[in-house]
């Protein structure tokens, strides 16, 4: 067996059992269970557990109700649009903007499996790793681990080499796609934009051919578009808090976004599968230095992504509102521009600074507004 990635990757199905024993003995199962399986006693979730002795036991029998108990309860419809252009005998980059730190990776796996597609891997924030129970849900769960920019520039790119030649493995030998998000840590503002550091370390496992490091591993952009934004006020506090000091995570602050994104109502949600980044599109860059090849690229992937990008009666409303304006007022009825003001109303609260918190929060709904006019 190939240890060379045992620091990064997901479980193998030989280590499952030992996993659900685990998850099992930890305290918090009894909570866990109520929400994944309301109806069921505790004991006999307890037996399923058991019972499962390899990833797709997990992810079918666990994860995918998990899904499906949050598109319950949270979402009002959930679509997707694009999928038809997927191979099924073809593995896949998928790099989706970044909205709620677990949703836009979970869901997607939902929709693969109902149209027939195998589950991707999934990375897994070291900041994430916040202790074993989360380890073993997330490694029984196709995911793994992604370093934080932290320490010196020399090992960040040690590491950094290291993830790019696992997810390379991944998609061109073992024939599993990928997800991954556009930039380290959620979009904050509605601006989705890919960081070209990332497309840099796609290319750090195959130096010699650039179009080739890219062309090899099908990257296949996905747009996710919320109606009600994941953590929307805690996005606008930390925006405005960002804007006087460099902002430092408060203890138990990711736990509290995860769980705030899993119980917030989302309204509708939209996935849509760009066109994928064909070689004939990157041989066009093929003079360009290196940095201005990754650049370029970011570029194209923030294209289809903004353009894919489902826009909400809310992105309107802030819109318009933001600039005084009645431009898209055919976009949304009264009513919905009353339920948005309405939410508004909850940044009164911090009173001093509410006025403040309410113009970054109309800017988070109303910039993917202005990234499709700029580009468009």
């Amino acid at each position: 067996m190939n240890t060379k990635f045992d620091d990064i990757r997901p479980y193998t199905d030989e280590e499952i059992p030992a996993a659900m024993q685990r998850i099992i003995s930890n305290a918090a199962l009894p909570v866990l269970a109520s929400f994944v399986y309301p109806e069921k006693p505790l004991g006999e979730v307890k037996d399923m557990l058991r019972s499962f002795k390899t990833i797709h036991d997990f992810q079918y029998g666990i994860m995918y109700n998990v899904n499906e108990q949050i598109v319950r309860n949270t979402i009002t419809q959930l679509t997707y649009g694009g999928i038809e252009q997927l191979d099924s005998e073809k593995a896949y980059l998928f790099i989706s903007n970044h909205r709620d730190i677990m949703l836009d990776a979970s869901l997607l796996q939902n929709i693969l499996v109902d149209n027939r597609h195998t589950t991707s891997q999934i990375t897994f924030g070291a900041n994430l790793m916040m202790n074993q129970l989360v380890i073993d849900i997330g490694k029984s769960n196709k995911m793994f681990r992604v370093e934080r920019p932290t320490g010196s520039i020399k090992d960040f790119y040690v590491k950094s080499a290291h993830l790019s030649e696992y997810i390379r493995s991944v998609i061109t030998e073992e024939k599993q796609s990928v997800w991954i998000a556009q930039r380290n840590g959620r979009t904050k503002d509605g601006n989705d934009q890919t960081d070209q550091g990332i497309i840099k370390m796609f290319c750090m496992s195959k130096p010699e051919n650039k179009i080739k490091a890219l062309s090899e591993i099908n990257i296949q952009p996905i747009a996710v578009s919320y109606e009600w934004e994941s953590c929307d006020i805690l996005k606008a506090i930390e925006l405005y808090e960002s804007r006087k000091v460099k902002y430092i995570k408060k203890p138990g602050e990711d736990l509290n976004s995860i769980l705030t994104g899993i119980l917030q109502p989302k309204g509708r949600v939209h996935f849509q599968f760009c066109p994928a980044i064909r070689r004939e599109e990157l041989t066009q860059f093929d003079n360009c230095t290196n940095n201005e090849y990754h650049k370029n690229v970011a570029q194209l992937i923030d294209s289809r992504i903004i353009e894919a990008y489902h826009l909400w009666p809310n992105n309107y409303i802030a819109y318009d509102i933001l600039y005084g304006q009645q431009r898209f007022t055919h976009e949304y009825t009264k009513e919905q521009k009353t339920d948005f003001e309405k939410h508004l109303t909850r940044l009164d609260r911090y009173e001093n600074n509410s006025d403040i918190l309410k113009d970054i929060l109309l800017n988070i709904y109303a910039n993917p507004v202005k990234n499709k006019l700029t580009k468009f």
